[in-house]
């Protein structure tokens, strides 16, 4: 799946704050013992190792902060963004997945020290979504992209995003079925009985994800990302028509047209970006 619209979305936040002991040496130690807000000193230091790609070192410093102050909730933000910055999808090491499970722990102390209106909220709840689609928490990821919605109805990534979890849902439980049974998806069916079960469990979700990716595409109507899950929904719910070949021939077409118009947007987007570039040309 491609993250490119909501991967992090807060990382420029550390990169865009200009703290309030900026005028020190950004490699110099930080005396914050003395200082007349110690707890600020420590974030403040935290933002710049961070803006120096010094992850652990911020995370140290942010960690300090809250030790100090932990109401103080721009700091648990930073640590939660620290964190994940660190946090390695596919990688299930004791300490990356630490890193990813901590970073969640403090975007839920955000949730929990915010107003609804906050765009900090917002922010946090992105987080905790995209890092549980990213640890393949399936279900706490689509929980948290309903929060989203709930927040921010008009983000059409939200939407998107529960239409690829739906996606993703099915087409392994289908891909498994597959594996288990020794068979080839492209070349072998599956027996009708295994077709049926899996249609049973997951065809309203396909049908969900579709309806999901039609919302995103009324607030973004170039979203091709959001086209080319609608083809591969169409794709997932004709595998799982079974025996009603009218039905599967259907989705088939749909698939076909959103494959068109994907391609079409991205011809579209690059001429745009081309004729930019060479306006005289």
């Amino acid at each position: 799946m491609k993250l490119r619209g909501w991967t992090l979305v807060f990382f420029g936040i550390l990169l865009t704050v200009a703290p309030a002991y900026a005028q020190q040496n950004s490699n110099a130690a930080w005396q914050c013992a003395g200082a007349s807000d110690p707890a600020r000193c420590e974030l403040d230091a935290g933002v710049s190792a961070y803006r120096n790609s010094r992850y652990e070192a911020a995370v140290e410093h942010f960690r300090r902060a809250i030790q100090l102050n932990a109401n103080l909730t721009v700091a648990h933000l930073y640590l939660g963004t620290s964190l994940a910055q660190q946090y390695v999808p596919g990688v299930d090491t004791p300490e990356n997945v630490q890193s990813g499970e901590q970073a969640v722990a403090e975007f839920a102390t955000v949730l929990k020290q915010l107003p609804d209106n906050s765009p900090d909220k917002v922010t946090a709840t992105q987080s905790i979504a995209a890092l549980s689609f990213q640890m393949k928490k399936w279900d706490e990821s689509k929980e948290y992209w309903r929060k989203v919605i709930d927040l921010a109805p008009r983000e059409p990534e939200a939407y998107y995003s529960i239409g690829v979890i739906d996606w993703t849902l099915s087409y392994s439980a289908r891909i498994k079925a597959y594996n288990d049974r020794g068979l080839n998806p492209v070349q072998q069916q599956l027996d009708i009985g295994t077709c049926q079960q899996l249609a049973y469990d997951h065809l309203s979700q396909v049908e969900e994800g579709m309806q999901m990716l039609v919302k995103a595409l009324k607030l973004r109507p170039d979203y091709d990302d959001a086209m080319a899950y609608m083809n591969l929904l169409y794709r997932e719910s004709a595998d799982l028509r079974c025996d009603d070949q009218a039905a599967r021939e259907a989705d088939l077409a749909q698939a076909d047209k959103w494959v068109d118009q994907t391609l079409a947007v991205k011809k579209a987007r690059a001429e745009k970006t081309q004729s930019a570039i060479m306006p005289n040309q």
